[in-house]
């Protein structure tokens, strides 16, 4: 019983001896919570010899440039995945293809400045949550993502956040690939307008963040594409600096009858004019109709100046056409004055035109003339 004892003892240190053998430098390996994390250990690139049974792999805080297909080979059972934090720049094609198991991805807090157009190309339909806020570095990245994302397999993704990358305008049909996402957080960013076909495909989505954005208005187009989603029922829109002059009225009128779908319907406010800062557009749903109305009325007394400047106008037409009728006599006699004097006139030019083309005549006048 006591060899059986001592062998059990031998063998737990044995595995414990091996654990910690296979777990790469700088990680820390917990087989029972099949958990790896390689944090703040300013690795270079993705740690070999990552043990197969790890379901949960935590790398961040890093100084890993860039990322590829070759990174994560035979890591079949990890289902999440952290790389927040690392300086990440470019993620190559197929970076995630051998992660079967894949559920959520983090990469936020990173710099991207080139994703390849396979870059979140999968396997299979596993992924369920995308983290990339505070990941892309500049435009070319948002450019570079729009393509991946249409051109990735994530059927099964349903969260997706991009807040914090001071995204300006989102290409058309970003997001046309994803027929199952139901959450897409795009606030913290510098978002001026929404577009026709920013959220074309999103039939499930049911909670969209635009809060801290820069959005002083939707457009009826925009309004349009918000209508667009069916089942939304978690739209936010505070913390925007919205313009509350009379073009205003069109999302302040839709606000008032999508307050099931607004989750903030409060919270949206007006930042300018100064006379409407804090007033929420609900309110100025009433104040903008009146700017209206001053625009109607504005157009009304338009439209009576030019009637008005027509009645004087023909007013003095008709005086003009009277002074001529009682001045008839005398206009008459000056244009037949007129008349003879333009005939005098023209038969002397006449008459000097042939005695300057027959030099007889002319030699005859000259000798009258002595």
């Amino acid at each position: 019983m006591l060899e059986l004892a001592q062998r059990m003892v031998l063998c737990a240190l044995v595995c414990s001896i091996y654990a910690r053998a296979s777990c790469p430098p700088g990680c820390e390996c917990s087989e029972a919570a099949h958990t790896v994390k390689c944090v703040s250990k300013e690795l270079q690139t993705i740690p070999k010899g990552i043990p197969g049974y790890t379901r949960n792999l935590f790398i961040t805080g890093n100084n890993i440039s860039r990322i590829g297909p070759t990174c994560f080979q035979g890591l079949d059972n990890v289902t999440n995945l952290s790389l927040s934090n690392n300086r990440i720049t470019e993620v190559e094609s197929n970076t995630f293809a051998d992660l079967r198991a894949l559920r959520y991805l983090d990469l936020s807090s990173n710099q991207l400045t080139a994703i390849h157009q396979e870059g979140f190309s999968m396997h299979n339909h596993t992924l369920r949550e995308l983290n990339l806020s505070r990941a892309l570095y500049n435009h070319s990245a948002v450019t570079d993502l729009a393509a991946a994302l249409r051109q990735a397999s994530l059927g099964s993704l349903q969260g997706l956040d991009l807040s914090g990358n001071g995204l300006v305008l989102l290409p058309p049909r970003t997001f046309s690939r994803l027929g199952q996402l139901r959450r897409l957080q795009l606030s913290n960013n510098s978002l001026v307008a929404i577009h026709n076909a920013t959220f074309w495909g999103l039939q499930r989505l049911e909670e969209l963040d635009l809060t801290f954005n820069a959005l002083k208005g939707v457009p009826e187009e925009g309004l349009r594409e918000l209508d667009a989603l069916p089942v939304a029922s978690g739209l936010l829109l505070g913390d925007n600096p919205f313009d509350c002059t009379c073009a205003i009225e069109p999302l302040a009128l839709w606000l008032n009858r999508s307050r099931d779908r607004v989750r903030d319907t409060e919270a949206p406010s007006c930042a300018s004019p100064a006379t409407m800062r804090n007033v929420t557009l609900l309110a100025a749903a009433t104040l903008t109709l009146r700017c209206y109305q001053r625009a109607a009325g504005a157009d009304l007394a338009l439209q009576t100046s030019y009637v008005f400047l027509g009645l004087v106008l023909g007013l003095v037409g008709l005086v003009f056409l009277f002074v001529l009728y009682l001045n008839r006599k005398g206009i008459k006699k000056r244009v037949n004055e007129a008349r003879d004097a333009c005939r005098e006139v023209w038969e002397g030019y006449h008459y000097r035109y042939e005695i300057d083309s027959d030099p007889r005549l002319s030699q005859v006048s000259s000798n009258a003339d002595a």
